[in-house]
């Protein structure tokens, strides 16, 4: 990226990250927390979730309902969003408009609402949201594969929270969860687009500055040791189609073997090949397409790999052709995987990768609000916006003999669990 970025930590800790572009008269804020389900014990599963909810219930300064109307009227738009690692809130808008970001985040930063009538009220929204993902076939997997895979790290758990938990956290427990982790020494600010950098820190530090530091936030992760063997879920529930998953013990973001396997995933299963960074795209001309939906054993298949602060999980994923049972599914995937032993990915198959991983890459970061969300979360899971900025030379600086290794590192049977869904077979998704 050739425009500069500034960064900087106000005397609060508060991290301050601006990249000022004036291609056009836009600014996308962004608020990062570092606050995930990582970070939750049991008891408080779904908590960083649910207080992200409790954002939008307003404050005295900005009443409940009146942020969607003052957004919109200044022809903006806003959201948030809870994940393993983070939880993240961010307005785009007119450049002129932009200050009525940093005045709402500002606030809901130190006054948010959390009346115990209002926690009760998204109490059954949100446990009404959790079983709408249990008609989901691939949320009920992932649920069953996540807690095979992490029996000592927090990724264990879905960001949604386990039901027992959400029935039972308390409003003391949620405004806790909110004060604790809502402060300025845990979170990160930043900004893109059309403003003055200096005037906009000056803005930040005004309205930000005096909010008090916070308690230093102690790491709680705990490291997941290496899995001895193979393991195993099958899960039935709703829908007609049968699902397939192989979710191999994967590397962190910061590790060197994360772009080689970045890399290996988009040579031979195509596809999205950034993880978070981007997605879409064909992977029909990728060998797990050619051996698996081209000879109509499944109807689908694609691969995952996400950045994280911690080691997580690379994920091929597979749904069956009517008529094909699951057992021939992973017949065919396995060959796939032993046939790369003998037939390595070639330099042909990495060029096409790579160029692939850049168009996506590009494209992620085309607008001011992609460029925030990139900027924001290197600084979660690499505290670095930098991570960012050199992932085109780091995947550029992938060998065929960097992705042979992370093959046979990770790989391998005793690395994975396998997940299987079978469907009850009542047609309902």
């Amino acid at each position: 990226m050739s425009l500069p970025v500034f960064k900087t930590t106000l005397d609060n800790g508060l991290t301050v990250v601006l990249r000022e572009m004036h291609h056009a008269p836009v600014t996308s804020f962004w608020l990062w927390y570092r606050i995930g389900s990582r970070n939750e014990k049991p008891g408080m599963t779904g908590a960083s979730h649910w207080v992200e909810h409790m954002m939008f219930k307003g404050s005295p300064q900005f009443p409940p309902g009146s942020l969607d109307r003052l957004v919109s009227r200044e022809g903006g738009r806003f959201n948030a969003f809870t994940w393993v690692d983070f939880t993240a809130y961010f307005e785009t808008m007119p450049s002129d408009r932009i200050d009525l970001a940093l005045r709402l985040e500002s606030d809901r930063m130190v006054n948010a609402i959390m009346s115990e009538e209002a926690v009760n009220s998204e109490r059954t929204v949100i446990i009404s949201e959790r079983h709408m993902y249990e008609n989901q076939p691939t949320f009920l997997l992932r649920e069953e594969l996540m807690a095979a895979a992490f029996r000592v790290h927090s990724y264990h758990h879905d960001t949604i929270g386990d039901e027992v938990d959400l029935e039972t956290m308390t409003r003391d427990d949620l405004y806790s969860h909110y004060r604790r982790y809502y402060t300025p020494n845990n979170a990160v600010i930043v900004a893109v687009g059309d403003f003055e950098t200096q005037a906009m820190l000056a803005r930040i530090n005004e309205l930000y500055g005096a909010i008090p530091s916070g308690s230093p936030i102690k790491e709680s992760a705990r490291p997941e040791p290496p899995q001895r063997g193979e393991r195993r879920v099958t899960v039935s529930g709703p829908g007609d189609a049968a699902y397939l998953v192989f979710a191999f013990h994967a590397p962190a973001a910061t590790h060197p073997d994360f772009y080689p396997l970045v890399l290996l995933n988009a040579a031979y299963a195509g596809g999205s090949s950034l993880g978070l960074f981007g997605g879409g795209g064909s992977n029909k001309s990728s060998r797990l397409y050619k051996a698996l939906v081209a000879t109509d054993i499944a109807a689908a298949v694609s691969g995952n790999v996400a950045p994280t602060m911690d080691p997580y999980l690379y994920t091929i994923s597979a749904v069956a052709r009517p008529g094909r049972t699951l057992a021939e599914v992973e017949a065919a995937l396995q060959a796939e995987l032993d046939r790369l032993d003998k037939e390595p990915v070639t330099q042909a198959e990495l060029d096409k990768a790579l160029k692939r991983a850049k168009a996506q890459f590009v494209m992620a970061g085309e607008s001011v609000t992609g460029q925030g969300q990139m900027i924001g979360m290197a600084e979660m899971i690499a505290g670095d916006y930098r991570w960012y900025e050199n992932t085109l030379d780091a995947i550029a600086a992938v060998t065929l003999e960097d992705m042979e290794r992370v093959r046979r590192q990770y790989l391998r049977k005793e690395n994975r669990v396998v997940g299987w869904y079978e469907p009850a077979g009542n047609g309902s998704e």
